[in-house]
Order: C-alpha cells, then sequence, then structure tokens
C-alpha cells in the first residue's frame, strides 16, 4: 500500500469521525427523545386498558343475553361446544361448533420431530406472553347486523353440527328454529382443499343489505423443523394480487400491509407446509401483519389477516372460501390450483415456493425441478440424488468451464510477452501506450482478457438456482444420508447449550468439508490465474484480492452454518468436482503446447490484422479515443501557456 492510500484512509477516518461526532446526539435531544417515549407508552397503556374496559362490558353484555330467553341470541349463546373431525387419506380436519371454524389440522403422510403427524396449527397453541382467552389460532366471521341488533360475531356463538359425513358437514347456526346461518364444510377427495359455503337463510330482517362480510384470521406458525434460524428465513406470510403475481410480507422483521387492490389468497407459509385461504371471488380491504417470535417459543411467526369477502345477505348466493392444508410441494399445489371453486381464477398456488430471480427460477422450474423428480423417481437415497444432480449439471457447464480455462492458461502463456511489454513502458505517462500494445499482443494470439469472465457469468444462475432449489425441496425433509439425519436441517457434529454470536450453539460438518474444498478450488484457480505483472501497486492489488478469495470461504462458514446439510452436501460434492476439473485441465492443457497453437494462430494471420474479437475492438477503439483526448488536452495546455508568455 503506497503512501497515497494511507494518506486517503487516514481522511476518509478523520471524516467519518467528524461525521459522527457532529450528529451525535446532544444531551437535551436524548431527553427529549426519552420523554416522547415514555408519553407513546403511556399513551399506548391507556389504549390497553380502553380495551380491557370495552372487553369486560362486552363480556357482561353476552352474560346478559345469555340469561334473557327472549333474546335473539341466546340459542347460540348457550350452545354446546362440540368438535366435529373430517378426515380423507390425507388429512383430518376439527371443526369446533363454537365459532363454526377449522381448530385443527395434522397430515397424515408426513410426520413431525417425534414421529407423530404433522399438525399444522391447533386452537389450543398459545405463546408465553399471550393472556388471549381465545388463544393465537381464530377464524371469526362478523356479519353485519340492522339497527337494534350487535352484529353477528361467528366467534363467541354457538352452531349445532348436522348433515355430517366423513367428509363434510353442517355447522347451522340458529339463532331461531328458522332463521339461521349455515357454513358447510366440504373435504375433498383424496386432496388437502377444504371448501367452505356460507350462506344466510330467512335473515332479512336481521342482517343488514351491507354485501360483504369481515374475515378476521389469526395464526401461529409452528416449528416443524429442527433449526429455528433457518426455518424462520423460509417461513412467511404469502399473498396474490387477483392480477399480479404472488408476494410476501419481511421473513426476517415484523411487517405489514394495507391493500386497496383484491386479492386473491392468502399463505400462511412455513418451510415445508402452508395454511392457504383462497377466496372464491376476490378478498377485499386485506390488512397483512407478520411478527417474528423469538426462539424459544417453539413457534416462529404470529400471522394474521383482516379483509371482507362478498356476502349476499338474502341467502340466494352463497359465499365461498378455501383452504388449502398441506405441503410445500410444487406438484401438489399445481393440482390443487385446478380445484379452485371459481374456475376462471388461476389460483396459482405453485408460486408460494420461492424458486428466485426471472432467469434464475425458470431454470429451477424448468430444469432443475424436472431433474431432481427424474432422479427422485428411481427410489435412490436423497443423498444419491444431490450426487448425481451435481455430476449432471457439472457435465452441462463443463464446456464453459474449459472455455474459462483455456482463456485463462491463454493469458499465463502470454505472461513473458507481457512483461517485456511491462519494461518497454515503466513510466506511467506511458501507460497508454502500454495498453494499446498488450491489447494488440492478445489480438495477434487469439486471446482476451475477458474470455474466462462469461463462461463464469453464464455458470452463475446456475448456482444461485440451486441455492434456491434445496432448501424448497420438501423431499430432502426428514431423509438421512452418511451422518446426516435430516438432510433438510443442519448436521451438527458438535453442539452446546450458548448461543454464539456468528456461530450459533453448533457446527456442521458439511458446511466445513464445504469450506474446507472452497479454500482447496481457491488454491488451484488462483494457480492458474496469471499475474497482472506491471507496477508494485497492480502486484500488491493482486495479491490482496487473492487474499480476499481465500477469506471468502471462512465467511461461507459464518453464513451456512445454519443452512441445510443437504445444501451444503451439494456444495460440497460441487466444489470438489471443481476441483478435480481444474486438476484434469492442468494436466490436459499444456502451456507449452497452447503457447505453439496460439503462435500458429498469429502466423496464419499475420496477413490479417484486422481479424481480431469484437471486445479486443472496442478496448482498442476506446483506448484511441482516449490518446486522441489526452493529445487535444496537451495541445490546448500547451496554447494557453504560449499565451500567457
Amino acid at each position: 500500500m503506497d503512501k497515497k492510500s494511507i494518506i486517503g484512509y487516514i481522511l476518509i477516518g478523520i471524516v467519518l469521525i467528524g461525521y459522527f461526532s457532529l450528529n451525535k446526539p446532544s444531551q437535551a435531544d436524548l431527553e427529549a427523545q426519552k420523554h416522547r417515549q415514555d408519553s407513546i407508552a403511556f399513551v399506548e397503556k391507556i389504549k390497553e386498558l380502553e380495551k380491557e374496559k370495552a372487553e369486560e362490558a362486552r363480556l357482561a353484555e353476552i352474560e346478559k343475553q345469555k340469561n334473557d330467553t327472549t333474546d335473539l341470541f341466546f340459542n347460540v349463546l348457550n350452545g354446546k361446544n362440540e368438535t366435529v373431525v373430517l378426515s380423507n387419506d390425507k388429512i383430518n380436519v376439527n371443526i369446533s361448533s363454537l365459532g363454526s371454524r377449522v381448530t385443527s389440522v395434522s397430515l397424515k403422510d408426513y410426520k413431525d420431530q417425534n414421529d407423530g403427524d404433522v399438525v399444522l396449527f391447533d386452537s389450543n397453541d398459545r405463546l408465553k406472553s399471550s393472556n388471549d382467552e381465545l388463544g393465537n389460532n381464530t377464524l371469526n366471521f362478523v356479519f353485519e347486523s340492522k339497527q337494534g341488533y350487535k352484529n353477528i360475531n361467528s366467534a363467541m356463538l354457538y352452531s349445532t353440527p348436522i348433515e355430517q359425513t366423513d367428509s363434510s358437514v353442517t355447522m347451522r347456526l340458529a339463532f331461531t328454529a328458522d332463521k339461521y346461518i349455515d357454513f358447510k364444510y366440504l373435504l375433498r377427495h383424496d386432496s388437502y382443499m377444504l371448501d367452505l359455503f356460507i350462506d344466510a337463510h330467512n335473515m332479512d330482517d336481521i342482517l343488514s343489505t351491507k354485501k360483504d362480510i369481515e374475515i378476521d384470521w389469526k395464526q401461529l406458525a409452528r416449528q416443524q423443523e429442527p433449526g429455528y434460524d433457518f426455518e424462520q428465513r423460509y417461513t412467511s406470510l404469502t399473498y396474490k394480487p387477483v392480477d399480479d403475481d404472488s408476494d410476501y410480507l419481511s421473513e426476517m422483521k415484523d411487517d405489514s400491509e394495507k391493500f386497496e387492490e383484491p386479492i386473491s389468497w392468502i399463505a400462511y407459509k412455513n418451510q415445508f407446509f402452508s395454511c392457504i385461504m383462497i377466496s372464491g371471488e376476490e378478498f377485499n380491504n386485506v390488512q397483512l401483519n407478520s411478527k417474528v417470535i423469538e426462539k424459544g417459543e417453539n413457534m416462529l411467526k404470529d400471522f394474521s389477516a383482516t379483509m371482507t369477502a362478498p356476502f349476499d345477505p338474502t341467502g340466494k348466493q352463497p359465499t365461498a372460501i378455501q383452504f388449502y392444508y398441506g405441503p410445500n410441494k410444487f406438484s401438489t399445489l399445481r393440482e390443487s390450483s385446478n380445484l379452485a371453486i371459481a374456475p376462471d381464477n388461476d389460483l396459482e398456488l405453485e408460486e408460494i415456493i420461492y424458486f428466485g430471480w426471472p432467469i434464475v427460477r425458470w431454470i429451477n422450474r424448468y430444469f432443475i425441478m424436472y431433474l431432481f423428480d427424474g432422479l427422485s423417481s428411481l427410489g435412490l437415497n436423497m443423498g444419491i440424488v444431490l450426487i448425481l444432480l451435481t455430476l449432471i449439471v457439472k457435465a452441462i457447464i463443463y464446456p464453459f468451464t474449459k472455455k474459462s480455462y483455456i482463456s485463462s492458461a491463454k493469458m499465463r502463456a502470454l505472461k513473458p510477452y507481457v512483461d517485456e511489454i511491462n519494461k518497454k513502458y515503466p513510466k506511467q505517462e506511458d501507460a497508454l501506450k502500454k495498453q494499446q500494445e498488450t491489447m494488440a499482443l492478445y489480438s495477434k494470439y487469439g486471446a482476451s482478457p475477458m474470455g474466462g469472465c462469461l463462461p463464469m457469468l453464464i455458470q452463475m444462475p446456475v448456482f444461485i438456482a440451486l441455492f434456491n432449489f434445496v432448501p424448497n425441496s420438501i423431499e430432502l425433509r426428514q431423509q438421512s444420508f452418511l451422518w446426516a439425519s435430516d438432510l433438510s436441517a443442519y448436521d451438527a457434529i458438535i453442539s452446546w447449550d450458548k448461543h454464539i454470536w456468528l456461530l450459533g450453539d453448533h457446527i456442521s460438518l458439511f458446511c466445513l468439508l464445504f469450506c474446507v474444498t472452497q479454500i482447496l478450488n481457491t488454491y488451484y484457480t488462483s494457480k492458474m490465474q496469471p499475474s497482472m505483472g506491471g507496477s508494485p501497486e497492480m502486484e500488491q492489488q493482486q495479491k490482496i484480492m487473492r487474499w480476499m478469495m481465500y477469506l471468502m470461504p471462512v465467511m461461507f462458514f459464518f453464513m451456512f452454518n445454519n443452512y441445510s446439510s443437504g445444501l451444503n452436501f451439494y456444495y460440497f460434492v460441487s466444489t470438489l468436482v471443481s476441483v478435480f476439473i481444474f486438476i484434469y485441465l492442468r494436466r490436459a492443457v499444456k502451456d507449452d503446447e497452447l503457447l505453439k497453437k496460439m503462435e500458429t494462430y498469429a502466423e496464419s494471420n499475420k496477413n490479417n490484422p484486422k481479424k481480431q474479437t469484437n471486445m479486443i475492438s472496442r478496448l482498442e477503439a476506446l483506448q484511441e479515443q482516449q490518446r486522441k483526448l489526452l493529445e487535444e488536452q496537451e495541445r490546448i495546455k500547451r496554447e494557453r501557456n504560449a499565451k500567457k508568455k
């Protein structure tokens, strides 16, 4: 590092210190901020007390209605809490007469960490810090009543199950014998889809003419997998506007959003399972909220959504809503989209699986996924599937890898010639001439300094595609390989109780192996790269770049230690194969033989100096423009000096 660079860094440091010193809040500012925070906390406390007071008044009113036999709500407030179980080959759905809602769902084809059926949610789920008597998992329907009646809030009202079968039931919210609201649930055969139809009967004199109902849906996202941090990254509140692609709230922080446009569906998504509410028409006035739950609660997120759905108070047209309770498996989600109540609504439920940005997503959907499914169908262990997937991908991109290597080998073979040019033009003012002569040398021998970059750029989308694909592959869930008991979670060889910053509470062996092979790969690729030569400053910059390349695997270890063992295993195998490829190419491509070919190329094109790559042509043209600009500046400078004299 030269003296100018050191002085520059010192000046930057002085500027930063001065900036933070000047912007440091004064004692008065700190006191004012504390006063504002205290005021906000006081207002929040007042609001909480008012809310508690209103809730007490509401409960008192309900108790009064319960004892008044003439009250319209007497029957629905004094009902019996019954649970109806709907079942098919894939799921069990529990529906309670209190609230006429689904209270729990379990999946028969998937097991939790204790080898029981995966429970997506349960009405008994509560946070340790919550005092909500209804729990944190609720689904409430609010019907607006005419003046003189209370709004009908389904959460505290009892319905009666009728017309019950193994896969269907009608929960009747009967105010009188001929005035009621029906909630008809139908579980599709051999499917994860549950249909709900809501319609009113003879409620014209009670319900207002409002053409929609309000829905309040709250749910805790359970921690289903061993790794809290990793599953947290893939747990999100996802939604799809009617005429747009799906989107999601932030996974890593509390987030909320309100929508003016209609929404097609709302998904409470875990890494591998989802609960999706789908509108038969559309949801409006949607407000979504997602809160991150701290580690230790066995919960990941606290989701809530409020919305309105079309409703006919006359009962002529029922309100249709669907629920998907199942795995985040692409083919299953796509098949379930075809079961939409509204056939004109293209649900595209498979969009809840995030496969990356457009180019990366296309690679995953139309190449990686089909290749992975084909290998999985062979009945092989998932670790072997990942090995085969790696080898096939490496074989496909091998031509680009080889082209990149040969391009770098050409540059390395021409290094003696480049060194001679550097010696010929040692002065800084001759830098432009040195660049032009170097470019002419590359053109003469058919080499390009950018020749190795394009093949590497082509490989990058595949690398990123697998980064998005593997963590979303439910096929890897609870699949063991070697010492890893679950390829969808980390493979801890050493664990401890206390959380260490950056490192966590364990060391993943596959992550460690991946980082070691990455260092080996850096070693071989750095040997392959030619020295830049030239000034001492350029040599120093190249050394810094090489050390940064060695530092990256260390950074990868802290980044990927909490990631799934399947992803780390894929990167380990991929990097190891890359090392073997470089060793093979190093032996197969001889520098002296390559130089002979380049000299033959130069001799054959000696009489055709214009034959060169487009990139070299552009560089030379740019350098020629720079040369002319510098000459023009020098001419103007000389003329000005002459006038002054």
